[in-house]
């Protein structure tokens, strides 16, 4: 049932009324540990519930369920740790010019925090995902806005997640859940939400963000709204391996029936007999693949006539058609078009557009200078890839590196973007309209978003948080003077 005005108002009142409940760093960190405990213990109807609503696959929930349980674990190492809180002491100096005061920093939770859960992930970034464990792992209460694909799975996990909470003394209401498009619009706007984390589309995302920035006071927004994943294959790594390329490709871009945030949407391929063998690879592995259920009808309605309006553009051909595989179903394809075509502005600047689904564009190059002209009419990414050959990577396709890093969050050599590992040096974002934000939804650093800088200036060591008194009572790192300690 969608949540009304009021009932959105109770939520987020509630949240923030609890807040301080997520002060002790060390209950936060048990409580998270549980939270993923239960999740796993649920195993069976989470993955049961989850498949009922999304048709992803026991085998692909099973595992995206380990992930989820994962991150929360990785959260709750990160909270324990403390380093998240970077603090810096820099003891009075009277010998500066101008003078030092005793200055000691510290990051805050902001507050109740708005998540809006994924159609594509039901698990790690909806409920109990990436978006929900940074924010409790900074100290922030949540209210999620589940998605409509699956709210019985929401309620399943939000009810593990309070579960968790209470048998740490926590309360329920540091996990809350609300359903509804409006009620969507009506929790980004309510003053006591204080930051907003969102994976969707352009269109979805954009108008939360606006929503965001018009508020009386505005907050932070970070959206993870759509990604094109440019791939760009070098006429050698072509020659050296463009069959093992060909198939990379094609597995990539259909995994998960094209429905992942990473997936390669546009190739730079070359012409000529080493990029015809890597057409032919790709079309081998397309053409292997089997017709695959979309999250929804409307996600497929979309992707059918998306690929319509693209196929039909001038010098745009599908070696592999894609589109409707059936009644409920899509089957996966590609298309090819000079790469001429996109050098300049044009109708065939849809294809430089996300089309959500099992397809890719593979533009065809004759000259480096035909490389450099698309590039640099892309969008802001997730994920940018360059596939060389073994001589080049002493630094000949360096320029090519220089030319795709700005484009992208995540640079990728000789890989594909597909799977993003939960690790610390992750950074799961990039250039609008990939992200809002230049912050990263995956990896240690997710919690920065929810947090803000405090400063104590000449502070009695008695109204000092204990996190900064000299004697560092909580062992926590810190850096004193300029120096880590």
């Amino acid at each position: 049932m969608e949540a009304t005005a009021e009932e959105v108002d109770r939520a987020v009142r509630a949240a923030h009324a609890v807040r301080d409940a997520l002060a002790d760093r060390t209950v936060r960190a048990a409580f998270l540990r549980t939270a993923a405990d239960l999740l796993t213990g649920a195993e069976e109807h989470v993955v049961e519930a989850a498949d009922a609503e999304t048709a992803l696959g026991p085998a692909r929930l099973t595992g995206e369920l380990a992930r989820t349980a994962a991150q929360l674990r990785a959260f709750a190492e990160v909270v324990e740790e403390g380093a998240f809180l970077d603090i810096h002491i820099d003891h009075e100096d009277g010998s500066r010019t101008p003078p030092w005061p005793d200055l000691r920093r510290i990051k805050i939770p902001l507050g109740v925090v708005a998540v809006y859960a994924a159609s594509n992930f039901p698990l790690a970034f909806s409920v109990p995902g990436g978006d929900t464990a940074s924010a409790l792992a900074a100290g922030c209460p949540v209210v999620v806005k589940a998605h409509p694909d699956h709210p019985a799975t929401s309620e399943l996990c939000a009810s593990l997640l309070r579960r968790a909470a209470v048998r740490h003394g926590l309360p329920e209401a540091v996990v809350n859940v609300v359903h509804g498009f409006d009620a969507g619009v009506e929790l980004v706007k309510h003053p006591l939400v204080a930051a907003a984390g969102f994976t969707g589309s352009v269109r979805g995302g954009r108008a939360l963000f606006d929503a965001a920035a018009a508020r009386p006071v505005p907050i932070p927004f970070h959206g993870e709204l759509g990604s094109l994943n440019p791939v760009v294959v070098t006429e050698a790594a072509a020659a050296e391996r463009g069959e093992q390329i060909g198939a990379g490709l094609g597995g990539s871009m259909t995994m998960g029936s094209g429905q992942f945030c990473t997936k390669p949407g546009f190739v730079l391929a070359p012409s000529g007999e080493a990029g015809d063998r890597l057409l032919k690879s790709l079309t081998e592995t397309v053409s292997g693949t089997g017709s695959g259920v979309m999250l929804d009808h409307r996600m497929r309605d979309a992707f059918v006539a998306g690929v319509a309006e693209r196929a039909a553009l001038p010098d745009v051909d599908a070696p592999v058609t894609p589109g409707a595989g059936g009644e409920h179903t899509v089957s996966a394809g590609f298309l090819t078009v000079p790469a001429r075509r996109l050098a300049e502005a044009g109708p065939h600047d849809a294809l430089l557009e996300e089309c959500f689904g099992p397809v890719t564009v593979v533009a065809r190059y004759d000259s480096e200078g035909e490389i450099t002209a698309v590039l640099s009419r892309l969008p802001g990414n997730l994920t940018a890839t360059l596939q060389i050959a073994t001589e080049e990577a002493d630094g000949a396709a360096a320029g090519l590196l220089r030319e795709l890093t700005p484009l992208a969050g995540r640079v990728l050599v000789n890989g594909w973007p597909t799977g993003v590992a939960v690790a610390p040096a992750q950074h799961h974002g990039g250039p609008y309209p990939a992200t809002t934000s230049t912050s990263t939804s995956v990896g240690a650093t997710a919690v920065e978003r929810w947090l803000r800088p405090v400063s104590y200036q000449s502070t009695p060591e008695a109204l000092l948080p204990p996190e900064l008194r000299e004697d560092n009572p909580l062992g926590l790192p810190r850096r004193v003077d300029g120096r880590r300690k």
